[in-house]
């Protein structure tokens, strides 16, 4: 049976929420939150760190790539999660999801303040960046959709 997730948290995060418009502030806490219910989910994660990394909600684990999340002013109708664009996520994810989300090039999935969040497929993204180091030689980065 696996241990509860432990989470460390770097307290500027919470300002970097907080400073987020409202609307766009729940849709980042959506994020958020799949992303730590995701790592509690996993039997290899046992910790997961949520900080800052230029500026922008990230999150690390020993065993994954690190996940970033953000909105941006410049493009006020949309926010995204981000991943290390010279790891194989994004890539395999075009492959596995194919018109299931938007991408921005090698490194995000981009949505609309308006989408609804295909919560089930991008868990199975989530899932895959938290386990980066144990799936990258895997087929398909060993997604099973």
């Amino acid at each position: 049976m696996k241990s509860l997730l432990k989470i460390i948290s770097n307290p500027k995060v919470a300002d970097v929420f907080n400073g987020y418009p409202i609307e766009v502030r729940a849709k980042m806490n959506l994020l958020r939150n799949l992303v730590i219910e995701t790592a509690n989910e996993l039997e290899t994660i046992e910790e997961l760190e949520e900080t800052l990394k230029w500026g922008e909600p990230s999150f690390l684990c020993k065993t994954g790539s690190t996940l970033r999340m953000d909105w941006k002013k410049k493009t006020p109708d949309q926010y995204a999660l981000y991943f290390k664009c010279t790891s194989k996520l994004v890539e395999t994810f075009k492959k596995v999801f194919d018109g299931v989300f938007k991408f921005e090039g090698k490194r995000a999935i981009v949505f609309n303040l308006e989408d609804e969040i295909p919560a089930k497929e991008l868990k199975l993204c989530i899932g895959a960046a938290l386990n980066y180091h144990k799936v990258k030689k895997m087929p398909l980065l060993n997604i099973h959709y």
